[in-house]
């Protein structure tokens, strides 16, 4: 890429007099070379505060000063504006794993997301949480605690029963992330996914099943992971994962991925299926209603899950690696 050189001040400002180019400079200088506040360059020079903003102002029109903002290394803002514009993201950030050591993928994506969040919680949150995500609780984990709270309620937007040791994984992600933001923990006390549709139904009607799946529509943030097509070891050890018939309906039905274990095609549509009645979570409708969805994913193996869900609209920040994000790229619009 090659660079356009800075305008010339000197055929820009040649309408003004000496002495209105000379308090230009200096109030340029001393604004941007000695770091001089404004209101102290208004009372030294005798001049109004607006006039100063004013002349600032003029000094970068003029071209008197450039404004250069100089990338650091491990910072990818040119690929992360490029993921929002091809997806219509919300936001985008792009984690570099170190060259050769591909081992550490969850840990730079949980120290890249959990520094987003860190940035980003400001306060009153009404937040969901996928129960069966690597990396949300290694996210988690990572995360600082904020002070005052930042959120209202957290709550579990998929069953969290399951195995006991996968389930202590589960109630130790919602608890940790409800201490850290200060939230209300509001556990789903069911499975993520059950034997049958009229289960399912049954379960949700019951009086402390209805009030957290009332919560989803308060929802101002949600976050998850996203799912290839065969469970993640996490989700399979949890005894939520779907069966080797509930892999085959769903990949004769051409789907790639899941968010919430509502699973979709390539195209993000998705696929209506005996398994998806099953499921004890977050409706779809639900879903797509919350104002921003989050998802921490990254890997070889999820680019193809990872390119439906953006397309599919099933999350608008994404949270990701460098690789994947090339990947994303290089796709065919």
């Amino acid at each position: 890429m090659t660079s356009t050189p800075p305008p010339d001040p000197s055929a820009r400002s040649r309408d003004l007099e000496p002495e209105q180019l000379r308090l230009l400079v200096r109030v340029a200088r001393l604004y941007h070379e000695q770091g001089v506040r404004q209101p102290q360059i208004a009372a030294d020079l005798h001049i109004s505060q607006p006039r100063v903003s004013r002349l600032l102002k003029q000094a970068t029109q003029l071209g008197i000063v450039h404004t250069v903002v100089t990338v650091p290394t491990g910072i990818h803002a040119d690929v992360e504006e490029r993921l929002k514009a091809r997806y219509g993201l919300r936001d985008a950030v792009v984690a570099e794993v170190p060259a050769g050591d591909e081992d550490r993928l969850l840990s730079v994506l949980a120290g890249a997301a959990a520094a987003y969040l860190d940035a980003t919680l400001h306060g009153g949150d009404e937040i969901g949480l996928s129960a069966w995500s690597a990396s949300l609780l290694a996210t988690v984990e990572a995360m600082r605690p904020k002070r005052p709270a930042v959120a209202r309620n957290v709550s579990q937007v998929l069953g969290g029963i399951g195995d006991p040791t996968a389930q202590m994984r589960a109630t130790r992600l919602l608890t940790r992330f409800a201490e850290v933001t200060g939230g209300q923990p509001l556990f789903m006390p069911t499975p993520g996914l059950v034997g049958s549709p009229q289960l399912r139904e049954a379960l949700t009607q019951d009086a402390s099943v209805a009030q957290i799946v009332r919560a989803w529509d308060e929802l101002t943030l949600l976050l998850v992971g996203i799912g290839a097509l065969s469970p993640s070891p996490l989700l399979r050890s949890s005894g939520n994962a779907i069966t080797e018939t509930d892999q085959r309906e769903l990949r004769e039905l051409n789907a790639v991925g899941d968010v919430c274990l509502r699973y979709f095609d390539a195209e993000g549509r998705l696929v209506p299926s005996t398994f998806d009645q099953r499921v004890v979570g977050i409706t779809p409708q639900q879903l797509l209603s919350v104002e921003r969805r989050l998802a921490v994913a990254g890997g070889t193996d999820k680019h193809a899950a990872i390119r439906a869900a953006l397309t599919g609209g099933w999350v608008n920040i994404l949270i990701t690696d460098l690789d994947t994000a090339a990947a994303l790229l290089a796709e065919q619009p």
